[in-house]
């Protein structure tokens, strides 16, 4: 049987043994040391309430059950009137102080109405304790018990812990042992099942066994958290991958364009015009890219502080339609704000631009055929509810809940939008979630997709 240095299954062990090892200690204080001690203050006790029992019964029947009393209770009773023993009882009890005058002569004049003697019995040479009361005018009770000597029990009883003592620790150390092993058992396996998830195994499955009820807690809580891990890292490696996809795209046109313009159309001014021009819109989208990111990485870092003020929401929303007039007039598109008066919010209008221009870029990318994008603003009690509508192909169920996730696509296959760089949802998120506000998303597949959010009225 070996444990590991500080390991829990020694600390349990070491705590069961040291807890063991105080109850011994405990019983040998209290029930060796203390013995006579805790004796002779129970017996005060009993002498006292048989001296109020005494009372009791010779003024309900006289001194008929006195003697039945004494017996009971192993003591002698004496009752004195006018400084005579009217009764006493006869019994068995050798420590009896019986006919001693002394302190029943001090205690009639002294007036007491009750007090304890304690004396050291010369005939028997042991302990007898008194218990004096006053049961009437003239009338007094003295009841009298010996104290018997506990020399011998206490040697009984200190032979007899020596034994209790070897087989108690011995048998706390197994059973502190075998406890110690059980307990950290099932903590040991689920420590080995969390170095495999740190070195990427999201296979794991974490069970404890031993049925205990904040083990299985435990258990639930790292297998949530695998998952979760797992998701985190397929979400990094789509990052990654697509990150990488929409630098290495725009990079690549940047560099065939600016050769053909050095090599190949030098000497011809319009194609050399075009070439500059689709490096310049690559160099935006490039530029469009990196900004994003870095903006998502200030916002999940909470490192940019909300500078809330009055918002005129309705200018706002037309402000933002101005930047897709092109697309109306040439496209067809139709931007409708819905709105029955202006509303006026609270809210850091940088960043609620930033969350509208979004929701509205995603709106576009999955728009439906009739190429309108609504924004529908609505009073309640204390807050505007801002809902974007498209009437696109929708979103299913279960994607509704991982669109804020950075580049999570619905299709899985991979192509960037025409507006924005897909992370404008996140982006959106982080924004909201500083404001504190209520957001979310409904769809229905087919019909369209609506995303909302609430403001604090101003």
């Amino acid at each position: 049987m070996f444990l590991r240095k500080n390991s829990l299954s020694e600390k349990i062990w070491v705590y069961l043994i040291v807890f063991s090892i105080s109850i011994l200690v405990f019983l040998w204080v209290f029930q060796i040391l203390f013995l006579d001690t805790y004796y002779e203050w129970r017996k005060e006790g009993e002498v006292k309430n048989t001296a109020k029992l005494v009372v009791s019964n010779y003024q309900e029947t006289g001194t008929s059950s006195l003697e039945q009393l004494a017996f009971q209770k192993n003591v002698c009773i004496e009752l004195i009137e006018n400084n005579k023993v009217f009764y006493s009882s006869e019994t068995f009890n050798k420590g009896c102080m019986m006919g001693n005058n002394t302190f029943r002569q001090e205690f009639i004049k002294e007036g007491y109405s009750e007090k304890g003697y304690q004396f050291e019995n010369p005939k028997f040479h042991n302990k007898t304790l008194v218990y004096a009361i006053k049961v009437s005018d003239n009338i007094y009770a003295f009841i009298s018990a010996s104290l018997v000597p506990m020399q011998s029990t206490t040697h009984i009883l200190a032979d007899q812990f020596i034994i209790v003592t070897f087989f108690v620790l011995a048998l706390g150390f197994l059973i502190s042992y075998f406890i110690s092993k059980r307990l950290s058992k099932p903590i040991e396996e689920l420590t080995t099942s969390a170095k495999k998830v740190a070195k990427g195994n999201y296979e794991v499955n974490f069970e404890a066994s031993g049925n205990i009820e904040e083990l299985n807690e435990l258990a639930d809580t790292l297998n949530y958290a695998k998952d979760e891990l797992s998701k985190t890292d397929e979400i990094r490696k789509e990052l990654l991958a697509n990150v990488s996809h929409d630098l290495k795209t725009p990079l690549t046109m940047i560099q065939a364009y600016a050769e053909m313009a050095h090599d190949l159309n030098k000497d011809k001014e319009e194609k050399r015009n075009q070439n500059l021009e689709v490096i310049m819109e690559e160099t935006k989208r490039l530029n469009l890219l990196v900004n994003d990111i870095l903006e998502l990485s200030k916002l999940e870092s909470k490192a940019i502080p909300l500078k809330l003020e009055k918002i005129h929401i309705n200018e706002l929303i037309k402000t933002i339609f101005k930047r897709y007039q092109y697309l109306e007039e040439t496209e067809n598109y139709h931007f409708i704000l819905e709105a029955t008066k202006e509303y006026v919010v609270k809210a850091d209008i940088k960043r609620i631009e930033q969350v509208l221009y979004n929701l509205v870029n995603n709106a576009i990318n999955y728009v439906g055929e009739d190429k309108t994008v609504i924004i529908q603003l609505t009073e309640k009690k204390h807050h505007i509810l801002v809902e974007v509508i498209d009437h696109g192909k929708g979103i299913s169920k279960e994607d509704l809940k991982l669109i804020w996730d950075r580049y999570y696509k619905i299709d899985k296959k991979y192509q960037r939008s025409h507006y924005g760089t897909g992370l404008g949802l996140s982006i959106v998120k982080n924004i909201l979630i500083a404001h504190n506000v209520e957001y979310g998303v409904t769809s229905k597949k087919g019909k369209g997709t609506t995303f909302y959010f609430e403001l604090e009225k101003n």
